[in-house]
């Protein structure tokens, strides 16, 4: 309030306080209000979260009906054109048959030979192989006892592939940039 003995508060005065009992009855209401806001939130995700998985069960079904249909007419088409490149070697280029068969299946086979090569490069990412080093670095998985220890600069690729380890010497310093003046 003021000066000692001024019944009158100053503009400079800072706002008089409740008594304890309300501020704390009020503290009490806004706990109890954040407690409820914070049960209407998990209800809320828990929501969303059911209403997304059936979304996307949903769209994993339909992808795998529109998928084999996709897969169904490409094929109808590749043998399609196959068949025309055929008729097209025996009529027009005067290929035999046996030769206007085999130019297509050639070609087939190897179209099929590029697309396993890029399935089987494809499937070497379903290893995980990242985390799988980490785990190992930290004593979990099977690569635990050929991985160095967490403290250690060895790289865990350089280890689970047999390298030995890098030099630190060896290793360029990085360039630092000289401080710019401050004009």
């Amino acid at each position: 309030m003021g000066i000692p003995g001024e019944d009158r508060p100053r503009e400079d005065d800072p706002p008089v306080s409740p008594d304890i009992a309300e501020t704390l009855r009020q503290i009490g209401l806004t706990g109890r209000a954040s407690l409820s806001a914070v049960g209407d939130t998990a209800k809320s995700l828990r929501a969303l979260l059911a209403a997304d998985v059936s979304l996307a069960r949903s769209a994993l079904g339909r992808t795998l009906a529109m998928g084999g249909v996709a897969i169904v007419c490409g094929a109808s088409f590749w043998l399609f054109l196959m068949s025309a490149l055929v008729v097209f070697l025996s009529r027009e280029v005067g290929l035999s048959w046996t030769m206007a068969l085999l130019i297509p299946a050639a070609l087939s086979l190897v179209v099929t030979c590029l697309a396993f090569w890029r399935a089987v490069s494809y499937f070497e990412f379903t290893r995980m192989g990242a985390t799988r080093r980490q785990l190992a670095r930290i004593g979990i998985g099977e690569l635990a006892d050929f991985m160095p220890p967490p403290h250690s600069a060895h790289s865990a690729r350089d280890a689970e592939n047999g390298k030995p380890p890098r030099d630190p010497s060896a290793v360029p310093a990085p360039k630092s940039n000289p401080p710019e003046s401050v004009s």
